[in-house]
């Protein structure tokens, strides 16, 4: 089966289902574990920490720059302020896995 085949994207309760099914846990427990998950990370997040997950990635702030940009509708330049964004940095295996794809 080539690459393109297998091209597919999860929703939340599809992660659930697989969750579930690979771990022997009720999709009840599941959805509650992805639920903490979340809020764990969304909490560090506030908090301008990070969630480091060894050879997922690491979830972190990151100041975005003030910069120039154009108003779609005017076509009026305008400044874009400085924010904090969230981040995500893969760690080696996530890249790994993907490394290959074409």
């Amino acid at each position: 089966m080539s690459i393109e085949q297998e091209v597919t994207t999860v929703n939340k309760q599809e992660l659930i289902d697989k969750i579930a099914k690979d771990t022997g846990a009720t999709k009840k427990m599941t959805e509650a574990f992805l639920k903490s998950y979340e809020k764990t990370i969304h909490d560090s997040l506030k908090k301008k920490g990070k969630v480091q997950l060894v050879n997922f990635g690491t979830f972190s702030v990151a100041k975005r720059a003030q910069r120039k940009g154009v108003n779609p509708r005017t076509k009026k330049p305008i400044t874009i302020p400085a924010k904090m964004v969230p981040k995500f940095t893969p760690g080696k295996m996530l890249k790994e896995a993907v490394k290959s794809l074409k």
